[in-house]
Protein backbone atom coordinates (compact mmCIF):
# COMPACT_ATOMS: atom_id res chain seq x y z
CA UNK A 1 0.00 0.00 0.00
CA UNK A 2 1.66 3.26 -0.99
CA UNK A 3 1.66 6.64 1.27
CA UNK A 4 0.60 9.23 -1.23
CA UNK A 5 1.39 12.61 -0.04
CA UNK A 6 -2.50 13.49 0.13
CA UNK A 7 -2.48 10.91 2.86
CA UNK A 8 0.56 11.92 4.64
CA UNK A 9 -0.23 15.33 4.37
CA UNK A 10 -3.78 14.43 6.54
CA UNK A 11 -1.71 12.23 8.96
CA UNK A 12 0.23 15.32 9.76
CA UNK A 13 -2.46 17.25 10.38
CA UNK A 14 -4.67 15.11 12.59
CA UNK A 15 -1.45 14.73 14.69
CA UNK A 16 -1.19 18.42 14.65
CA UNK A 17 -4.21 19.07 15.69
CA UNK A 18 -4.12 16.46 18.64
CA UNK A 19 -1.23 17.97 19.57
CA UNK A 20 -2.35 21.56 20.38
CA UNK A 21 -6.12 19.98 21.70
CA UNK A 22 -3.70 18.16 24.01
CA UNK A 23 -2.10 21.13 24.91
CA UNK A 24 -5.39 22.73 25.10
CA UNK A 25 -6.95 20.49 27.47
CA UNK A 26 -3.87 20.17 29.59
CA UNK A 27 -4.60 24.02 30.78
CA UNK A 28 -8.09 23.09 31.34
CA UNK A 29 -7.73 19.66 32.95
CA UNK A 30 -8.73 19.28 36.90
CA UNK A 31 -6.14 17.96 39.16
CA UNK A 32 -5.99 14.52 38.87
CA UNK A 33 -5.65 12.06 41.57
CA UNK A 34 -1.94 11.08 42.42
CA UNK A 35 -0.19 8.60 40.40
CA UNK A 36 0.60 5.96 43.33
CA UNK A 37 1.86 2.94 41.93
CA UNK A 38 0.80 -0.75 42.78
CA UNK A 39 3.01 -3.13 44.64
CA UNK A 40 6.16 -4.05 43.36
CA UNK A 41 9.03 -6.19 43.62
CA UNK A 42 12.21 -3.86 44.84
CA UNK A 43 13.33 -1.80 42.13
CA UNK A 44 17.17 0.40 42.11
CA UNK A 45 19.15 1.35 39.75
CA UNK A 46 22.30 -1.09 38.42
CA UNK A 47 25.38 0.87 36.64
CA UNK A 48 26.59 -1.16 34.19
CA UNK A 49 30.00 -1.67 33.36
CA UNK A 50 31.39 0.51 29.98
CA UNK A 51 27.38 0.90 29.06
CA UNK A 52 25.61 3.11 31.71
CA UNK A 53 22.71 2.35 34.04
CA UNK A 54 19.12 0.29 34.14
CA UNK A 55 16.54 0.61 36.40
CA UNK A 56 15.92 -2.90 37.35
CA UNK A 57 13.10 -4.69 39.47
CA UNK A 58 14.72 -7.83 41.53
CA UNK A 59 11.88 -9.88 43.80
CA UNK A 60 14.73 -11.89 44.96
CA UNK A 61 13.55 -15.25 46.30
CA UNK A 62 15.21 -18.53 47.98
CA UNK A 63 18.52 -19.40 47.34
CA UNK A 64 18.44 -21.88 44.29
CA UNK A 65 14.79 -20.35 42.69
CA UNK A 66 14.82 -20.33 38.79
CA UNK A 67 15.27 -17.06 37.62
CA UNK A 68 12.62 -15.07 35.13
CA UNK A 69 13.78 -11.78 33.19
CA UNK A 70 10.82 -9.74 31.72
CA UNK A 71 11.60 -7.90 28.64
CA UNK A 72 8.95 -5.71 27.76
CA UNK A 73 7.17 -4.46 24.44
CA UNK A 74 7.29 -0.73 22.67
CA UNK A 75 6.03 1.93 24.28
CA UNK A 76 6.13 0.85 27.79
CA UNK A 77 7.91 0.40 30.45
CA UNK A 78 8.50 -3.15 32.18
CA UNK A 79 6.02 -2.04 34.99
CA UNK A 80 3.30 -1.17 32.85
CA UNK A 81 3.99 -4.34 30.74
CA UNK A 82 4.28 -7.33 33.80
CA UNK A 83 2.28 -5.08 36.94
CA UNK A 84 0.01 -8.16 36.66
CA UNK A 85 2.68 -10.74 36.56
CA UNK A 86 5.17 -9.71 39.20
CA UNK A 87 3.40 -11.57 42.42
CA UNK A 88 2.07 -14.28 40.21
CA UNK A 89 5.79 -15.44 39.18
CA UNK A 90 7.54 -14.01 42.98
CA UNK A 91 6.23 -16.88 44.84
CA UNK A 92 8.14 -19.53 42.95
CA UNK A 93 11.07 -17.15 40.79
CA UNK A 94 13.30 -14.77 41.01
CA UNK A 95 11.84 -11.79 38.71
CA UNK A 96 14.06 -9.92 37.05
CA UNK A 97 12.79 -6.87 34.71
CA UNK A 98 14.44 -3.83 33.59
CA UNK A 99 13.49 -0.77 31.51
CA UNK A 100 14.69 -1.25 27.69
CA UNK A 101 16.88 1.65 26.40
CA UNK A 102 14.90 4.83 26.13
CA UNK A 103 11.73 3.41 27.72
CA UNK A 104 10.41 4.19 31.04
CA UNK A 105 13.24 4.97 33.76
CA UNK A 106 16.00 2.70 30.92
CA UNK A 107 19.50 4.31 29.96
CA UNK A 108 19.38 7.64 27.95
CA UNK A 109 22.11 7.18 25.32
CA UNK A 110 23.32 9.31 22.83
CA UNK A 111 23.92 6.09 20.50
CA UNK A 112 21.90 5.08 18.29
CA UNK A 113 18.89 3.13 19.20
CA UNK A 114 19.57 -0.80 18.71
CA UNK A 115 18.00 -3.98 19.77
CA UNK A 116 21.42 -5.35 20.04
CA UNK A 117 22.43 -3.02 22.51
CA UNK A 118 19.11 -4.09 24.18
CA UNK A 119 19.99 -7.28 24.69
CA UNK A 120 23.23 -6.89 25.71
CA UNK A 121 22.09 -4.81 28.33
CA UNK A 122 20.18 -7.42 29.44
CA UNK A 123 23.12 -9.85 29.44
CA UNK A 124 24.81 -7.85 31.78
CA UNK A 125 22.17 -7.17 33.96
CA UNK A 126 22.46 -10.98 34.60
CA UNK A 127 25.88 -10.96 35.10
CA UNK A 128 26.36 -8.11 37.59
CA UNK A 129 23.26 -10.01 39.84
CA UNK A 130 25.21 -12.98 39.48
CA UNK A 131 22.32 -14.98 37.28
CA UNK A 132 23.79 -17.84 35.22
CA UNK A 133 20.53 -18.81 33.36
CA UNK A 134 17.48 -16.91 33.25
CA UNK A 135 13.98 -17.91 31.39
CA UNK A 136 13.72 -15.27 29.32
CA UNK A 137 9.65 -13.38 28.79
CA UNK A 138 9.74 -11.39 25.68
CA UNK A 139 6.50 -9.25 25.15
CA UNK A 140 5.95 -7.56 21.93
CA UNK A 141 9.27 -5.54 21.75
CA UNK A 142 10.40 -7.58 24.48
CA UNK A 143 10.60 -10.59 22.03
CA UNK A 144 13.37 -9.65 18.95
CA UNK A 145 15.31 -8.78 22.52
CA UNK A 146 14.53 -12.12 23.71
CA UNK A 147 15.35 -13.81 20.61
CA UNK A 148 18.83 -11.69 20.45
CA UNK A 149 20.31 -12.26 24.01
CA UNK A 150 19.47 -15.97 22.93
CA UNK A 151 21.21 -15.79 20.03
CA UNK A 152 24.59 -13.81 21.33
CA UNK A 153 24.44 -14.54 24.57
CA UNK A 154 23.00 -18.44 24.36
CA UNK A 155 24.74 -19.25 27.98
CA UNK A 156 22.74 -16.76 29.77
CA UNK A 157 19.59 -17.79 28.57
CA UNK A 158 17.37 -21.39 30.01
CA UNK A 159 14.48 -20.90 28.02
CA UNK A 160 12.03 -18.01 25.85
CA UNK A 161 8.51 -17.19 26.53
CA UNK A 162 7.68 -15.12 23.47
CA UNK A 163 4.11 -13.09 23.86
CA UNK A 164 2.68 -11.07 21.10
CA UNK A 165 5.36 -10.72 19.08
CA UNK A 166 6.71 -11.95 15.38
CA UNK A 167 9.89 -12.65 13.80
CA UNK A 168 9.64 -9.54 11.91
CA UNK A 169 7.34 -6.48 10.87
CA UNK A 170 8.27 -5.78 7.46
CA UNK A 171 7.44 -8.41 5.15
CA UNK A 172 3.98 -6.82 4.59
CA UNK A 173 3.55 -3.61 2.48
CA UNK A 174 0.62 -2.44 4.85
CA UNK A 175 3.24 -2.74 8.13
CA UNK A 176 6.06 -0.99 5.67
CA UNK A 177 3.52 1.80 4.96
CA UNK A 178 2.80 1.93 9.00
CA UNK A 179 6.77 2.86 9.86
CA UNK A 180 7.37 5.11 6.69
CA UNK A 181 5.01 7.08 9.00
CA UNK A 182 7.38 7.17 11.73
CA UNK A 183 8.65 11.14 11.43
CA UNK A 184 4.31 11.88 11.59
CA UNK A 185 4.78 9.71 15.06
CA UNK A 186 7.61 12.10 16.21
CA UNK A 187 5.52 15.15 15.31
CA UNK A 188 2.42 14.26 17.25
CA UNK A 189 4.19 13.24 20.07
CA UNK A 190 6.20 16.64 20.47
CA UNK A 191 2.96 18.37 19.94
CA UNK A 192 1.24 16.61 23.17
CA UNK A 193 -0.79 13.64 21.02
CA UNK A 194 0.83 11.16 23.10
CA UNK A 195 -1.44 11.85 26.32
CA UNK A 196 -4.48 11.70 24.61
CA UNK A 197 -3.44 8.60 22.83
CA UNK A 198 -2.35 6.82 25.81
CA UNK A 199 -6.09 7.93 27.72
CA UNK A 200 -8.05 6.38 25.12
CA UNK A 201 -5.94 2.84 25.83
CA UNK A 202 -6.53 3.29 29.27
CA UNK A 203 -9.84 4.13 29.22
CA UNK A 204 -10.57 0.94 26.83
CA UNK A 205 -8.60 -1.34 29.46
CA UNK A 206 -10.69 0.00 32.23
CA UNK A 207 -13.83 -0.69 30.05
CA UNK A 208 -12.91 -4.37 29.96
CA UNK A 209 -11.04 -4.54 33.74
CA UNK A 210 -12.94 -2.24 35.89
CA UNK A 211 -10.48 -2.83 38.40
CA UNK A 212 -7.72 -1.36 36.66
CA UNK A 213 -9.45 1.84 37.28
CA UNK A 214 -7.69 2.60 40.44
CA UNK A 215 -4.19 2.42 38.61
CA UNK A 216 -5.35 4.50 35.72
CA UNK A 217 -3.06 7.70 37.10
CA UNK A 218 -0.48 5.78 37.87
CA UNK A 219 -0.60 3.81 34.70
CA UNK A 220 -1.10 7.32 32.62
CA UNK A 221 2.09 9.30 34.51
CA UNK A 222 4.28 6.35 33.82
CA UNK A 223 3.67 6.17 30.00
CA UNK A 224 4.50 9.59 29.56
CA UNK A 225 8.07 8.99 31.18
CA UNK A 226 9.01 7.96 27.31
CA UNK A 227 9.93 10.49 24.61
CA UNK A 228 9.37 11.10 21.04
CA UNK A 229 12.97 10.94 20.62
CA UNK A 230 13.18 7.65 21.90
CA UNK A 231 10.49 5.79 20.85
CA UNK A 232 10.65 6.34 17.16
CA UNK A 233 14.16 5.61 17.26
CA UNK A 234 12.82 2.29 18.82
CA UNK A 235 10.72 2.39 16.20
CA UNK A 236 12.86 2.22 13.20
CA UNK A 237 14.97 -0.77 15.13
CA UNK A 238 11.68 -2.61 15.04
CA UNK A 239 11.11 -1.88 11.10
CA UNK A 240 14.32 -3.12 10.78
CA UNK A 241 14.40 -6.33 12.39
CA UNK A 242 14.13 -9.83 10.81
CA UNK A 243 14.79 -12.97 12.84
CA UNK A 244 13.55 -15.39 9.92
CA UNK A 245 17.04 -16.61 8.90
CA UNK A 246 18.11 -17.56 12.32
CA UNK A 247 15.56 -18.03 14.66
CA UNK A 248 15.32 -21.48 14.39
CA UNK A 249 18.35 -22.40 14.83
CA UNK A 250 17.89 -21.19 19.06
CA UNK A 251 17.65 -24.54 21.00
CA UNK A 252 16.14 -23.91 23.94
CA UNK A 253 12.59 -24.82 25.19
CA UNK A 254 10.14 -22.20 23.90
CA UNK A 255 6.41 -20.91 24.77
CA UNK A 256 4.31 -18.57 22.59
CA UNK A 257 1.51 -17.07 23.74
CA UNK A 258 -0.59 -15.71 21.23
CA UNK A 259 -3.12 -12.56 21.12
CA UNK A 260 -5.67 -13.93 18.93
CA UNK A 261 -7.53 -10.61 18.49
CA UNK A 262 -4.53 -8.75 18.18
CA UNK A 263 -4.52 -5.49 15.89
CA UNK A 264 -0.88 -5.19 15.88
CA UNK A 265 1.00 -7.91 15.47
CA UNK A 266 -1.63 -10.21 13.71
CA UNK A 267 -1.90 -13.73 15.20
CA UNK A 268 -0.50 -15.72 11.90
CA UNK A 269 2.79 -13.94 12.46
CA UNK A 270 2.53 -14.96 15.98
CA UNK A 271 2.40 -18.80 15.37
CA UNK A 272 4.86 -18.08 12.43
CA UNK A 273 7.45 -17.52 15.51
CA UNK A 274 6.01 -20.63 17.40
CA UNK A 275 6.85 -22.68 14.61
CA UNK A 276 10.46 -21.67 13.88
CA UNK A 277 10.92 -21.90 18.14
CA UNK A 278 9.50 -25.39 18.03
CA UNK A 279 7.38 -23.53 20.23
CA UNK A 280 4.27 -25.27 22.86
CA UNK A 281 1.31 -22.44 22.00
CA UNK A 282 -1.13 -20.74 24.15
CA UNK A 283 -3.81 -18.83 23.28
CA UNK A 284 -5.74 -15.85 24.54
CA UNK A 285 -8.22 -14.19 23.52
CA UNK A 286 -7.49 -10.82 23.77
CA UNK A 287 -5.94 -7.44 21.74
CA UNK A 288 -2.37 -6.01 22.00
CA UNK A 289 -3.69 -4.54 25.18
CA UNK A 290 -3.91 -7.85 27.42
CA UNK A 291 -1.81 -6.78 30.31
CA UNK A 292 -3.73 -4.10 31.13
CA UNK A 293 -7.50 -5.12 29.69
CA UNK A 294 -7.33 -8.67 30.99
CA UNK A 295 -4.56 -8.50 33.86
CA UNK A 296 -5.82 -11.68 35.84
CA UNK A 297 -6.18 -13.83 32.95
CA UNK A 298 -2.34 -12.82 31.30
CA UNK A 299 -0.73 -13.68 34.72
CA UNK A 300 -1.94 -16.94 34.48
CA UNK A 301 -1.03 -17.66 31.48
CA UNK A 302 2.24 -16.05 32.13
CA UNK A 303 2.81 -18.42 34.96
CA UNK A 304 1.82 -21.41 32.81
CA UNK A 305 4.42 -21.00 30.02
CA UNK A 306 6.96 -20.54 32.70
CA UNK A 307 5.96 -23.26 34.37
CA UNK A 308 6.08 -25.45 31.18
CA UNK A 309 9.43 -24.06 29.76
CA UNK A 310 10.91 -24.07 32.96
CA UNK A 311 10.27 -28.15 33.15
CA UNK A 312 11.38 -28.62 30.03
CA UNK A 313 14.40 -26.55 31.13
CA UNK A 314 15.01 -29.31 34.00
CA UNK A 315 14.59 -26.00 36.09
CA UNK A 316 12.63 -27.04 39.41
CA UNK A 317 10.54 -23.84 40.59
CA UNK A 318 10.46 -22.86 44.84
CA UNK A 319 6.65 -23.68 46.18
Amino acid sequence: MAVTTRTMTAVVAVSVAAGLAAKAMARRRPRQAAPVPPAFPPGRVLNLAGRGEVFVRDSGGAAGSPAVLLLHGWTASADINFFPVYARLAGSYRVIALDLRGHGRGMRSMEPFSLEDCADDAAAVLDQLGIGRAIVVGYSMGGPVGLLLARRHPARVAALVMQATALEWQRAARERAVWRLLPVLDLGLRLGAWGIFVERVLRRAAAEDPELGGCRPWLAAEFRRATARDLVAAGHALSRYDARPWAGRLDVPAAVLVTTRDRLVHPAKQRELAEALRASVLEIDADHDVPLARGGEYANLTRLAVDKVAAAAGLMPGR
